[in-house]
């Protein structure tokens, strides 16, 4: 494959800009991508010791040395750093599926992990089986519906606020997939698949009320009127209590936290894919998902050449 030197960076960088307004991406977010890679493109422009180099040539190095002169020259937050490089990671991805590069030098750019931060707590597998035992036995009969609204809450990341808003016309269930239309912060809309267990979940509740209307909402209580935010925090929170959750303190935002964790540790750097799923606004806001744990230190730790004494 004949890669293609000779299209201007500036050329480039508009091609991607019209790419990802028929994404239909935000203008805000289509502008923080933008500005990050005209940085990247001055900055190259700037190293080239003769002809300026094509952004087409750039290897991981040029990438890894573009992320020093952030943290170090500029001392950019680690979090401006990393929505940087997930700019990058877009952008080559897009220049490898339009056949101008044969392979992406950002796949092997590494975010920075950042120790003074904490990131959010998630749930095991463990306490995710625990929890969704709790509320399949539910009393008063709301076994269905509790183990449903758990599920959907794990398997999407939805907030509270937008499961209680939630109704049955913008919640599509097919025998292969299947989808869920959220109106979230700022009026931006949003579509989240639904996988096997969320749409099996559903489904078995929906069959077993027998009372589907496409204005009703998709949870409600057994007197059949809708459940408000702070309703579904009570529920959860009695849910979490039954299932004898004590190693963390565990609301409706843990579920969320876990459905990106375990989304990250699924599909590395798919950071703007998350932050979509989400309905973030920005990435930033999404990169806290990329935070190391004290485990993760711990076994950094324990892996460099000064640690004679380890195993």
């Amino acid at each position: 494959m004949r890669i293609k030197t000779d299209v201007p960076n500036n050329t480039l960088l508009e091609n991607f800009k019209a790419h990802l307004i028929n994404q239909d991406l935000a203008p805000k977010t289509i502008r923080g991508y933008s500005h990050d890679l005209k940085l990247f493109s001055e900055w190259i422009a700037s190293i080239s010791l003769e002809k300026p180099i094509s952004m087409v040539q750039v290897s991981v190095v040029d990438l890894a040395a573009f992320r020093k002169y952030l943290t170090e020259e500029k001392s950019q937050k680690p979090a401006t750093v990393n929505r940087r490089i997930q700019s990058l990671r877009l952008f080559y991805r897009w220049l490898k599926e339009q056949k101008y590069i044969e392979s992406n030098p950002s796949e092997k750019l590494h975010f920075i992990r950042v120790s003074k931060h904490q990131k959010p707590y998630a749930i095991t597998r463990e306490e995710v089986l625990s929890i969704l035992r709790a509320a399949n036995s539910s009393p008063h009969k709301m076994g269905k519906r509790n183990f449903a609204l758990v599920q959907l809450m794990l398997q999407t990341g939805m907030r509270v606020s937008e499961v209680a808003d939630l109704k049955q016309e913008n919640t599509k269930i097919k025998a292969h997939g299947g989808f869920v239309r959220i109106v979230g912060k700022g009026m931006r809309e949003r579509e989240v698949p639904l996988n096997t267990s969320a749409r099996k979940a559903l489904s078995e509740y929906w069959e077993a009320i027998g009372w589907a209307s496409p204005k009703n909402p998709v949870f409600f209580s057994n007197r059949k009127t809708a459940l408000s935010a702070r309703t579904i925090q009570k529920i959860i929170a009695n849910i979490v209590k039954r299932a004898g959750i004590t190693r963390i303190q565990v609301s409706n935002n843990t579920f969320r936290h876990t459905f990106a964790a375990n989304y990250l540790k699924s599909n590395p750097g798919k950071l703007v894919e998350l932050s979509s799923l989400l309905g973030h606004e920005s990435l930033n806001t999404t990169a806290i998902y990329t935070w190391p744990t004290g485990e993760d230190l711990a076994k950094d730790l324990e892996r460099i050449p000064l640690n004679v004494l380890g195993e």
